[in-house]
């Protein structure tokens, strides 16, 4: 299987659950960000998310409250560099023991130091080392010598010790595509468990003209779907097939939701318009109904797998072709 059956049955479980009482809108996914403070200042990275103080960072009480309050069923620890966050190994065990799926997004500089032999290998934990590209274009993306190396060692090092590994891409303007078939053919032979290619979003603190036109990523993302016929991409063919513009979905930004040392961030992961210090007051004062419409200049070139891998699920039961292709994506893997 694509993904393991745990997770899968999970998710199912968590639709039927909200479809049962009637919830049109709920949270897939919980992006936790713990804290803004990071060893990188990677050129495509919004500036919030490198610049904060350690001190500033979440108690692990708040991050296992969002988690409950959410009721998402997976949790994206992100930031900031989750592994600089002191209480990581204790974060990590409360949302086990919640019964959560954990994806820790980290550009793997301090694997070694702060995961391997202080939090032990679990179905429930999922590694997710970011590497934009080869060797020189990873490093120039992160703007430091070295980088990609290490997180290669630390990919090999967390499979050899039983760790799920996998990778995540960002395309810009100037990826070269054959390069990104070149990254997937390494880390398939490195042993990863999925690997998600995903445009890159222009942040607005982001000056670099490096981000995709939807005219761009639409052309990029026609040879990404070629790759996903070779290699185990974990974004579904229906969200690859919008990205390379032959359907067209509205945006599912409420699937995503994030909390961050700001409080909830809305309207999506992506889009910091409001900060609010309660759920209750961010899921309610929401415009929903805006921001899924894609009309805001702030979404025109936007195809990210956070606000659209929803807008398949919801549209799944209107085709029942899709819907065997789905199954078939995952159960044949």
């Amino acid at each position: 299987m694509r993904f393991p059956l745990h997770v899968t049955t999970s998710t199912i479980r968590h639709q039927i659950r909200n479809g049962l009482k009637g919830n049109r809108r709920y949270p897939f996914v919980l992006m936790l960000e713990p804290l803004y403070t990071c060893n990188l200042a990677c050129i495509g990275c919004a500036l919030e998310r490198h610049t904060g103080k350690l001190s500033d960072r979440l108690p692990v009480e708040d991050c296992l409250e969002a988690a409950d309050i959410s009721g998402a069923p997976i949790v994206s620890i992100c930031g900031g560099e989750p592994t600089i966050y002191p209480e990581l190994a204790d974060l990590v065990d409360g949302l086990i023991d919640r019964k959560r799926h954990i994806y820790l997004c980290t550009n793997a500089l301090l694997l070694d130091e702060k995961v391997y032999g202080v939090i032990p290998p679990n179905k429930r934990l999922m590694i997710n080392v970011h590497l934009d590209g080869m060797r020189e274009t990873h490093d120039f993306v992160c703007a430091r010598n070295g980088v990609f190396d290490k997180a290669v060692a630390m990919i090999k090092r967390g499979v050899a010790l039983g760790h799920h590994m996998m990778a995540n891409t960002t395309i810009y303007r100037e990826t070269n595509i054959d390069e990104v078939e070149e990254l997937c053919r390494l880390l398939t032979g490195l042993g990863v468990e999925g690997m998600l290619v995903s445009p890159g979003y222009h942040y607005e603190s982001v000056e670099r003209d490096i981000f995709l036109t939807r005219d761009e990523i639409q052309k990029k993302f026609r040879r990404v779907l070629e790759i996903s016929r070779k290699y185990r991409l974990t974004s579904t063919p229906m969200f690859l097939e919008f990205a390379a513009g032959m359907r067209e979905y509205n945006c599912s930004p409420w699937s995503t939701v994030t909390f961050t040392p700001r409080g909830w961030k809305g309207p999506c992961y992506l889009i910091g318009k409001t900060y609010t210090e309660t759920f209750e007051d961010f899921w309610n004062g929401t415009d929903w109904d805006y921001w899924e419409s894609r009309q805001d200049a702030l979404c025109r070139n936007c195809a990210m797998h956070s606000g659209f891998e929803a807008s398949v699920v919801r549209e799944l039961p209107k085709h029942p072709g899709d819907m065997f292709r789905m199954a078939a994506w995952n159960l044949l893997g």
